[in-house]
């Protein structure tokens, strides 16, 4: 069968070398779901409850309502804590709601304060906006080194803009961490909040890999944290979602979760205004898919999958490399990452690897505001099949045994 477009122009399906890097679901777990959106797009187009032409609108600002609906009581279910409709506005994927958030919300004069290792293309958005300040903050074994990120917060506060909530904004991704897999602990959780209020800043959490647990239940999301049955209540954490990695990246849909007064500036935007919600004809085909509990059945294939690739991994990694490596065996999401001695050139045991063993992952100065964890490598364990997982894993830790001869 003819493609519609080669495959070959993208690097992550050549055969001849098995990519580590890539982000998303395999396209042995995608191939289902041509059947199950078949069947929901079946489903809403003949709902005979009422007419559907509306889905070929612009759509309401925040989304359809059956959706927000929908999607509440999904997560609400899936999270085992509340998730109020009211709270949530429909997003085509968590990097466009990362956009609204920096553009809708925050002082272009402020500052992102990011964890010292974080998500590339995070940094790549963040880089975009030219009169925002990036900060890179410590990263410890269990997350941001909260003191530290306190004392940076203090020193650069400034008054934001009057049109703007806010002055800065620490971006976060407290479950799960791209690319570490760390999940901070209830009590790093707390003192965040406690820093947010205290000092006026948001914390965006990118929540894409909450649902993604693979030994126990959901972690309880940053967002829940900022009780909102507090007096001192206003709203300094979004948590802001996706399925793309749940369901499909395809479908370009995701949400944020916010407090009240986040919501009414959202509601101002001029792209929403102007265009109406995103997505909303996908977003009433996903209506239908969590309606029939086809988007709960590719969640559970997902994380059975995934999780069998994380063990299968990690466990040869615990096998097979030596104790100087150092890495964390996450609880859920889909990242590894490798800490190797100090003066340990990855990027050049990265090149090592595609050209000796056909191997190739992403070294650490990736994820880096300024070019530093030269010694770390970041494994995906999510795309490939756990055969060809279990290989690559092998081949990466025989190329670090060479290298490391050849080196000495």
């Amino acid at each position: 069968m003819q493609h519609l477009f080669d495959f070959s122009d993208f690097n992550v399906y050549d055969p001849e070398t098995t990519n580590l890097s890539v982000g998303a679901p395999g396209p042995d777990l995608l191939v289902q779901c041509c059947e199950i959106f078949k069947e929901a797009t079946n489903h809403r187009m003949n709902y005979e409850r009422e007419n559907n032409s509306f889905l070929f609108q612009y759509g309401p600002l925040l989304g359809i309502n059956d959706f927000r609906e929908e999607l509440s009581r999904f997560l609400t279910r899936e999270y085992g804590s509340e998730v109020k409709k009211s709270s949530l506005l429909l997003t085509s994927g968590a990097t466009s709601g990362l956009h609204q958030i920096l553009s809708s919300l925050v002082d272009m004069n402020g500052v992102i304060f990011v964890d010292e290792v974080t998500y590339m293309i995070a940094l790549e958005a963040f880089q975009e906006f030219t009169g925002i300040t990036i900060i890179p903050v410590p990263f410890l074994d269990d997350g941001v080194d909260t003191e530290e990120l306190k004392r940076l917060v203090k020193l650069h506060q400034f008054p934001p803009h009057p049109k703007k909530l806010f002055w800065g904004i620490y971006y976060a991704i407290p479950t799960f961490h791209n690319p570490t897999g760390v999940t901070m602990s209830p009590e790093k959780c707390q003192e965040l909040v406690k820093i947010a209020r205290e000092f006026g800043i948001l914390i965006s959490c990118d929540d894409v890999y909450n649902l993604l647990h693979y030994r126990s239940g959901c972690p309880k999301r940053l967002f829940a944290y900022d009780n909102p049955s507090d007096e001192d209540y206003a709203g300094h954490v979004i948590s802001n979602g996706s399925f793309s990695k749940i369901l499909s990246p395809g479908i370009r849909i995701g949400w944020i979760e916010c407090p009240k007064r986040v919501k009414e500036v959202f509601m101002q935007s001029g792209i929403i205004k102007s265009g109406g919600s995103l997505n909303n004809y996908t977003s009433g085909i996903v209506v239908s898919l969590l309606q029939l509990g086809l988007a709960k059945r590719q969640l559970d294939i997902y994380r059975a999958a995934y999780k069998e690739r994380m063990e299968t991994v990690c466990e040869i990694f615990q096998r097979e490399l030596p104790s100087e490596v150092k890495f964390i065996a996450p609880a859920g999401g889909y990242f590894v990452w490798l800490t190797f001695p100090a003066s340990f050139d990855a990027t050049a045991f990265n090149l090592f690897c595609q050209e000796h063993h056909k191997v190739i992952a992403i070294a650490g100065p990736r994820f880096s505001a300024t070019n530093a964890h030269r010694n770390c490598l970041r494994i995906c364990v999510v795309f490939h099949n756990v055969a060809t997982m279990r290989d690559a894993a092998r081949r990466l830790c025989q190329a670090y045994r060479e290298y490391s001869e050849a080196s000495r």
